[in-house]
């Protein structure tokens, strides 16, 4: 193999990242999960979701209807103790109860599309993404890992034994115990990401797959503008857009194109960024499993590919069973490691 194969080849294998916010979640479940419960950014969270009177007689300065804004207020005052705790314990209750629909949503697509050398980070409390990787994972175990920054309404851990999973029936293989819910709320002014050892394995892979990605993909996350420490973090990790003027972002949002460039600005290098208001637009669903092959062909082999065995939206699990079953062979196949879309097709 020469030179330029080993340098086609340690790019093909490098990592894709997907951090999710609210937006992804909302796209899951356009139309409510399985028992019709929606969710919602946090602009108008406790409004949206039935949650307000929690909050309608207190003194607050904020005039923000954004749940975290609020919630940075009351973390400063004791008095608020108790309102804190009711907050903690009606969201995790809200969101304890979602189902995800029978039918493939945008989360069983997105984990398909991906392969373990990858990582899917979310900052969402909801069990959705979960839900869909219990159900993928009996058609291929080649699953992206998971990392979930603001914790998670199915997620806890075992801090004396480092340990953690999911909470539904689990416990320490160690001392048996039962795991401890992970932390939802944080305040926005200073979240404290290292305050507990659930979230700083989670912050930690984050930061290590990302030192080494070749193509990350935002979807529905609108943070830049409200949590500094989460920002700050990813750009260590990243190192700036000038440093990493090979690797591409990709946004999916219903925002428009110019204000997510705008708020990603200090990541993204010049032009190395696609833009869509759909899932099934992105490399994701356009060439699931092959999408740093495209990004690499695409950007530094000048080949344009059209999508051999892409993902629609009205496909059903049998369908997507097949193709991700064809790729998972092929991949298994291929002695070199990596895949190339030149010599066996998109």
């Amino acid at each position: 193999m020469n030179s330029g194969d080993e340098y086609e080849k340690s790019y093909k294998k490098r990592p894709h990242v997907v951090i999710l916010g609210a937006g992804a979640s909302m796209a899951a479940i356009p139309n409510g999960d399985d028992n019709g419960m929606r969710t919602s950014v946090m602009d108008g969270f406790l409004e949206k979701l039935g949650m307000a009177e929690i909050i309608e007689n207190l003194e607050l300065k904020t005039r923000s209807k954004n749940l975290e804004d609020i919630y940075s207020e009351i973390a400063e005052e004791p008095r608020y103790a108790e309102v804190r705790e009711r907050l903690d314990t009606c969201i995790r209750d809200y969101f304890s109860k979602f189902k995800i629909p029978t039918r493939p949503t945008v989360y069983d697509f997105l984990l398909l599309s991906l392969r373990k050398k990858d990582l899917v980070a979310t900052f969402n409390w909801d069990p959705l993404l979960l839900q869909a990787y219990d159900r993928v994972s009996k058609i291929t175990d080649d699953l992206p890992d998971l990392a979930f920054l603001h914790g998670n309404v199915l997620t806890g851990y075992c801090a004396e034994h480092k340990f953690g999973g999911t909470i539904v029936g689990r416990v320490c293989p160690v001392c048996t115990k039962p795991f401890t819910p992970s932390r939802l709320l944080y305040p926005i002014a200073k979240k404290n990401y290292n305050e507990d050892p659930f979230t700083i394995d989670n912050w930690k892979a984050l930061r290590n797959f990302l030192k080494k990605a070749y193509l990350v993909t935002i979807f529905g996350y609108s943070a830049p503008k409200t949590d500094v420490e989460a920002i700050d973090i990813m750009n260590e990790a990243w190192g700036g857009a000038d440093a990493r003027n090979m690797e591409d972002f990709e946004f999916i949002d219903i925002r428009d194109e110019e204000s997510l460039v705008a708020a990603w600005k200090d990541f993204v290098h010049t032009h190395h960024y696609t833009y869509s208001n759909d899932f099934f637009n992105s490399s994701m669903a356009r060439f699931p499993r092959r999408t740093v092959e495209e990004v690499f062909d695409r950007t530094q082999n000048c080949l344009f590919l059209e999508p051999g065995r892409p993902f629609t939206k009205d496909m059903g699990f049998s369908d997507i069973s097949k193709i991700v079953n064809d790729l998972v062979r092929e991949e298994r196949e291929n002695i070199s490691g990596y895949i190339n879309l030149k010599s066996i097709g998109p």
